[in-house]
């Protein structure tokens, strides 16, 4: 809103200034130093970079990156199609995002619940949904009503299945305590990269501006046929390490 009303450069000063409270908390809140006890005992660098051998690590920071794609392909590129398909101004890009926020809120919240005790039925239930709103929501991208709900579905079913394989890649990381959280940010950045860049290759095709929200949609599917059927590895194990 920012952006529209104040031009997108005050959107950045918005951030900038959001930023100060936020690092003055965190040089309050950090300790300046270490525990003895937890800087030794902790595996070597190089046994933790080791630990990108294990297959199942690889498996879910790539369906990580996947969903991530898919999701930040589709975001990207949303306020064309709120615009252009729904045929609206451009102060309900504004809606249009704060809505996607508010859903990826409540679907990380909702898997934060779950993801650690049954991600089973969030990667079995949630994934297939997902795959069906993406094409649903290029189809419906017409009418404004259904525009906004998919959008709020979608951010929530995006970041509860995206969330959930992030954890995945925590616990397959266990034994890696001060890489696991890069392996996972890795994972989500490199799908943040590639989603917009495929999507941006579909606006010169005949889906026109719907092109990302089709996009999304395959990288889901692929995403979802490599992941259903070793389901069961992929959830199986818990990291006592990771919990605390």
């Amino acid at each position: 809103m920012l952006g529209t009303l104040l031009g997108w450069r005050a959107t950045f000063w918005a951030v900038g200034a959001l930023c100060l409270p936020a690092a003055f908390g965190i040089l309050k809140a950090i300790p300046a130093g270490r525990d003895e006890d937890e800087a030794t005992g902790r595996p070597a660098l190089r046994a933790e970079l080791a630990q990108l051998t294990q297959r199942r690590l690889i498996l879910v920071m790539l369906l990580g990156a996947l969903v991530n794609a898919a999701t930040f392909g589709s975001f990207t590129f949303l306020a064309p199609v709120v615009t252009d398909s729904a045929g609206l101004g451009e102060l309900w890009i504004s809606v249009a995002l704060v809505l996607f926020g508010a859903g990826s809120f409540v679907g990380v919240t909702v898997a934060g619940q779950l993801s650690d005790r049954r991600p089973g039925p969030v990667i079995a239930i949630g994934g297939p949904l997902l795959l069906i709103g993406w094409p649903s929501l290029a189809m419906l991208a017409d009418e404004p009503v259904a525009l906004f709900i998919l959008v709020f579905l979608q951010g929530a079913l995006s970041f509860a299945l995206g969330s959930t394989l992030i954890t995945r890649v925590l616990y397959e990381a266990a034994r890696a305590p001060t890489m696991a959280g890069s392996y996972a940010t890795a994972a989500l950045n490199v799908g943040a990269a590639v989603g917009p860049v495929i999507a941006a290759a579909t606006l010169n095709t005949e889906a026109g501006d719907l092109g990302p929200l089709w996009a999304s949609g395959l990288l889901v599917a692929v995403a979802l046929l490599i992941a259903l059927p070793l389901l069961t590895a992929i959830t199986a194990g818990r990291s006592a390490k990771v919990l605390r």
